[in-house]
């Protein structure tokens, strides 16, 4: 019987991706699955779906910090985030795609998370990552060669893009037989999903969605002037 697929969208750039791949490994060994991980560039899904992302609203930035400082000591996780964020993750991204990485795959990507968010390394630094992962015995130069190749910046591409398909608008996310999870506190839900005990009404998720909307914001803020 084959094993269902968790599929684990990510950016290195968000502290709740770190969190949720503390957790995954141990959920999808509970239930024995699959983990499909694909780094994608989150700052294309912002532009995608009109957003900004946490670290450009000032209110956001400060609320982020103090969620991230509360769910590392209640989870009795290392919280030592890089020294400068947001950073430059496409170098860290582009490592970590199974074309790139192969069988090491987990362990970059497991690497680069604990490296950045656990021992607070500068992940937009190509030194920094090579350093990082040739201390956990992984040919970081090798890998360093690679990020530069056309093909490979068009494999990130093809993983955001390929996400945006599927739904994704934020990250961590994770998908599992076409069920949609976003953020690091999903943790419940997919456990009752993969458990069969899913407490979703779908008749009345059907009805929602087809609900229509009775205002739009675009629109009405320019027809009050507001």
């Amino acid at each position: 019987m084959a094993l269902k697929s968790i599929h684990f969208y990510f950016d290195y750039i968000s502290p709740f991706a770190y969190f949720a791949w503390r957790k995954l490994p141990t959920l999808a060994k509970k239930y024995r699955c699959k983990i499909e991980a694909h780094p994608i560039v989150f700052g294309k899904l912002l532009d995608k779906w009109g957003q900004l992302g946490p670290a450009e609203i000032p209110s956001k930035r400060t609320w982020m910090n103090r969620y991230c400082l509360r769910y590392a000591a209640l989870h009795k996780f290392e919280y030592n985030p890089p020294k400068k964020h947001p950073f430059n993750p496409l170098s860290a991204l582009r490592m970590s795609l199974k074309e790139v990485s192969g069988n090491d795959q987990f362990r970059v990507i497991d690497t680069i998370f604990k490296g950045g968010w656990s021992l607070g390394k500068d992940l937009g630094d190509i030194r920094t990552l090579i350093n990082l992962l040739e201390k956990q015995a992984i040919k970081g130069e090798n890998l360093c060669d690679k990020v530069s190749d056309p093909n490979v910046k068009k494999l990130l591409v093809s993983e955001t893009n390929t996400a945006i398909e599927n739904g994704v608008f934020g990250v961590p996310t994770i998908i599992i037989d076409g069920n949609l999870f976003w953020g690091n506190d999903q943790t419940e839900h997919i456990e009752l999903l993969l458990a069969g005990k899913d407490p979703l009404d779908r008749e009345k998720l059907e009805e929602l969605l087809i609900r229509p909307r009775a205002i739009d914001r675009k629109v009405f803020k320019k027809k009050n002037n507001i």
